[in-house]
């Protein structure tokens, strides 16, 4: 059996609740923050080698990895027109292919690459590197995998309107995102995934955007499929998704879900306590809304305050901070010596 290192042990102990000797606890800082700060927030991620432990002693400032972060267009794989005016946060589908049913039989999705395709033995070598570093083999999907690859497909208001009506067309769309989706997912699983990670944003600011009737109509079956193609591999199902999605939290937890990561912002943090503890694992999204308008001591206060929440001791809980460039650089240090202080 291989051997894992410190922080994937305290990880699982955390997942599965085993008694963690630490909070896991993790600093997102996007593209555009390390564009904005530079030489000063490297100096924070230098200071806390806990909260960033794949910190190897440079940084390139000006990386950006996924195209619907860079300024400009682009078109995506499943013909969705993305356009983005800042260069380091994410872009906006603005050309959606499917806006009129009528494309709808000639449309072509992608397809799940062949076997032999190099995709697959990029995911290999990834794999195995993840592993060699004592990490879990960790797959997953594009942010915006099923829900919103709807509406990008067909456009907001329509996708809204499909619901409202309940359009027979919206399920066969639904379910050709499911097919290519569950695709890729099965053949990262056949290659060793052991942990998916999965994003897509359910809620808005108060509500889901849609009845939780009609969420478990159109949306969980096609969760429910892809969740428990991972669980029948035997692999942990994290998933991240903005907004607020207490009516459905239940049936994430139903369709199999390890890791949840919900916004505290959005969502009661009481309430987040009743509906999941020791029933699933939370990865907290502190919250980002707070941020850029927090004092240092209000961040030690937000903190504190959520893992007494959830009196963690035995585990299920995890912390994420996402820190935008509206995050002013002393906030984001007093970010990290909060959780460092507290984890």
């Amino acid at each position: 059996m291989r051997e894992l290192n410190s922080y994937t042990v305290n990880y699982l102990k955390a997942v599965r609740w085993e008694k963690p000797d630490w909070i896991p606890a993790h600093v997102s800082l996007l593209p555009a923050t390390w564009r904005k700060y530079r030489e000063g927030l490297e100096a924070i991620v230098k200071d806390h080698p806990r909260l960033f432990p794949w910190y190897s002693g440079s940084v390139d400032y000006d990386r950006i990895d996924a195209p619907s972060y860079r300024e400009g267009t682009y078109i995506d794989h499943w013909h969705c027109v993305w356009e983005n005016v800042e260069e380091g946060l994410e872009g906006m589908v603005v050309g959606h292919p499917l806006s009129e049913w009528e494309a709808l039989d000639r449309f072509q999705p992608p397809v799940v690459p062949a076997d032999d395709d190099p995709i697959w033995d990029r995911y290999r070598r990834n794999f195995q590197a993840q592993k060699e570093r004592g990490g879990l083999a960790t797959g997953g999907m594009e942010h915006g995998y099923i829900y919103m690859r709807l509406y990008y497909l067909r456009g907001f208001e329509n996708f809204m309107l499909d619901v409202a009506t309940r359009d027979p067309r919206l399920l066969q769309l639904r379910d050709m995102v499911l097919e290519y989706n569950l695709g890729m997912v099965k053949k990262q699983l056949e290659l060793g995934a052991e942990q998916m990670s999965f994003g897509d944003d359910l809620g808005m600011q108060t509500s889901l955007p849609i009845s939780p009737e009609d969420w478990r109509f159109y949306l969980k079956p096609a969760f429910h499929a892809i969740y428990g193609a991972c669980k029948e591999a035997g692999a942990i199902v994290r998933v991240h998704t903005d907004g607020h999605i207490l009516p459905i939290i239940d049936d994430l937890i139903e369709c199999g879900v390890d890791i949840l990561n919900p916004q505290i912002g959005a969502n009661d943090l009481h309430t987040l306590v009743k509906l999941c503890r020791d029933r699933v694992c939370v990865d907290l999204d502190l919250d980002r809304q707070f941020f850029p308008f927090a004092a240092p001591a209000q961040i030690r206060d937000h903190v504190k305050e959520a893992i007494d929440a959830f009196a963690p001791d035995d585990g299920g809980l995890m912390l994420t901070a996402e820190c935008a460039p509206d995050v002013p650089l002393q906030i984001i240090a007093a970010i990290c010596e909060a959780l460092e202080e507290y984890i």
